[in-house]
């Protein structure tokens, strides 16, 4: 057997995860409230999952790319623009965004009614980004456009201002 093929085989006694309505790890990160669903403990760091609830009139992190994991983006309730190089698109209830690695991408509630969205990231290094950001705030330092950049190089993302 390749060791390719050891490392798809079913564990021996696999643990299911449930997380209740109330349950995961709460990130407040301003306007912003994410909800950790799934941090990648329980998926062999292959995949992540959180909710998060943008207030009205949020604006989403600058404009950026992963070089190391897809990001997917379920727009549960709301409307979120979604803007991709250029292009913007309006994201209504029931719209999924998958973005490569490499694309430019940010996000933004323009609207009067909060937006709720499922994210995913596979693989789920990105998870710890938004827990440094918070310990960012709770350490009283100003989330400034440089430190988001600083946060985001440590998880193989940059400004979509930066080459490729």
């Amino acid at each position: 057997m390749t060791e390719e093929a050891k490392g798809t085989e079913p564990q021996a006694d696999p643990v299911v995860s449930v997380v209740g309505p109330l349950d995961g790890e709460t990130i407040v990160l301003g306007t912003t409230r994410m909800r950790v669903l799934e941090d990648g403990s329980h998926t062999g760091h292959r995949l992540a999952i959180a909710e998060s609830v943008l207030a009205p009139h949020t604006q989403g992190p600058p404009q950026h790319r992963h070089g190391r994991h897809d990001e997917g983006f379920y727009v549960l309730s709301g409307n979120v623009r979604f803007t991709v190089g250029e292009e913007d698109y309006d994201a209504a209830a029931g719209t999924l965004v998958m973005v490569p690695p490499g694309t430019p991408h940010t996000f933004a509630n323009l609207t009067d009614q909060p937006a709720v969205m499922l994210s995913t990231f596979t693989p789920d290094l990105y998870v710890q980004y938004f827990r440094d950001l918070q310990e960012s705030l709770a350490d009283g330092r100003p989330l400034t456009p440089q430190a988001n950049v600083d946060a985001m190089s440590r998880y193989v993302t940059q400004p979509a201002t930066d080459p490729v």
